[in-house]
């Protein structure tokens, strides 16, 4: 496998003699895949663990502001030796306020969804600014990846965003072993919903991207064994296989389809470490499968001054 993973792991004071020990730093990453499934009333989602190195962390999930969630993938933690605890890009994010125009992208994202790409870059930047040996990544893999999840103002309804981080890197001077990092603004990447006349089904993604794992929809698809006997089990489980068959997804009800997915996530998992959620506009975020870690309970600032007719260049959904 091509190592961002080795290559971000640690960094060596070879690199740069001169510079304090206290600037090297250590990137611990998170594989593994998250599944989300938009339902008629909901959206559920599932991630599932695939350590990189001996270091990895978890997928990590966090409350970004009232309608959205992100998981994340990649660099999400770092460790300064200086420094007693991680910093996690999961943790102390900025409050989000009203969309704000100077970080609209014509053509992008909406400045709502710009802006929460802007407080992660300025959260890494600093970060990987203290990488200075080349790092060797394919000319578009990420160094970190978001996936966002939530619903779109105006009444778009549910909507599932990729953000990805990439890194440019330059000589600064003579020596040629010691590189300058800067961070590249977001790319936004939208995963749902579909176009129009497109299949609704479940939303899979991984990091790398290379992991060999069928996706859950493929496997419903090819009446994998695990699946045939689960469809067998409880006819609530067939009616939700037989709607994502059929790219009515978004159909399904959403009690049997989180029943569905709990018990289809250890057939899935195996002996890795997984979670489960649940996000619907009512009710809000809720744990249906906590990580194994603590889960941060610090309390958020909503955000109750967001104009629900704030303009948007979302692709409005289909009836």
């Amino acid at each position: 496998m091509r190592s961002l993973f080795a290559l971000l792991l640690v960094l060596l004071a070879l690199a740069a003699p001169a510079r304090a020990q206290e600037d090297e730093i250590v990137a611990n990453l998170a594989g593994g895949r998250v599944i989300i499934h938009v339902t008629r009333d909901a959206i559920l989602f599932a991630a599932i663990d695939h350590p990189l190195e001996a270091t990895s962390v978890p997928p990590r999930v966090a409350e970004i502001d009232r309608s959205h969630v992100a998981v994340f993938f990649g660099a999400s933690e770092w460790q300064l030796p200086a420094a007693p605890k991680p910093i996690r890009l999961d943790r102390d994010i900025e409050h989000i306020l009203p969309a704000d125009k100077r970080y609209q992208v014509v053509g992008a994202a909406d400045a709502d969804l710009e802006q929460i790409g802007v407080i992660f870059l300025e959260k890494l930047r600093p970060l990987a600014s203290q990488l200075h040996h080349k790092i060797d990544l394919k000319p578009d893999e990420p160094l970190l990846q978001i996936v966002l999840i939530g619903y779109a103002p105006n009444a778009y309804g549910p909507e599932v965003w990729l953000i990805e981080y990439r890194l440019e890197q330059n000589q600064p001077g003579a020596q040629a072993d010691y590189l300058q990092t800067h961070v590249l603004r977001p790319r936004f990447t939208q995963l749902y919903p579909p176009e129009k006349h497109e299949p609704r089904t479940i939303v899979e993604l991984r990091f790398p991207e290379d992991l060999q794992e069928i996706p859950l929809a493929g496997l419903i698809q090819q009446n994998d064994q695990r699946i045939v006997r689960l469809r067998a089990a409880d006819p609530k489980f067939a009616k939700v296989m037989d709607l994502i068959q059929r790219g009515q997804a978004n159909k399904a009800d959403t009690q049997d389809s989180a029943d569905f997915l709990r018990a289809a996530l250890p057939l899935l998992a195996g002996n890795a470490h997984f979670l489960q959620a649940t996000l619907s506009e009512d009710s809000g975020f809720h744990w249906v499968v906590p990580p194994e870690e603590p889960v941060d309970k610090s309390p958020k600032t909503r955000d109750k001054d967001h104009p629900p007719d704030a303009p948007t260049l979302r692709r409005k959904p289909n009836p």
